[in-house]
């Protein structure tokens, strides 16, 4: 049976790698008022950039109808958490799976870090 490797085993250079994080964070007036649960996915983060992998975070915040772009549980905050903790651009796209998101995702070079915006604004 085969057996699954960690991140430490995988050769993520050049490769897109698509990362899961939680990234459900209190927001107050734009901004996030407890990063800890950015912070705790940085180690993975951090270990992908270094390898020189395309980063593209998920993540979803809040509890939104699901009928589109809401402002207060947009994902953008958490991005300009990201960049100042990593010290570094992080993109940011304004849908999931559509035109913004596939041409950021195209862009993107080795050891960039892209988050898509809140997975819940789609059906």
């Amino acid at each position: 049976m085969a057996s699954i490797k960690t991140i430490d085993e995988l050769d993520a250079r050049g490769k897109r790698v698509l990362v899961r994080v939680d990234f459900n964070v209190p927001v107050s007036d734009g901004v996030v008022t407890d990063d800890t649960r950015i912070k705790a996915a940085l180690p993975t983060i951090e270990k992908l950039v270094g390898d020189g992998a395309r980063v593209i975070l998920m993540s979803h915040l809040g509890r939104p109808s699901g009928e589109g772009f809401e402002e207060k549980f947009s994902l953008r905050p958490a991005a300009l958490r990201l960049a100042e903790l990593l010290g570094k651009p992080v993109a940011f796209a304004k849908d999931t799976v559509g035109e913004d998101a596939q041409g950021k995702v195209a862009a993107l070079r080795e050891g960039d870090v892209l988050l898509l915006e809140n997975l819940r604004f789609d059906k």
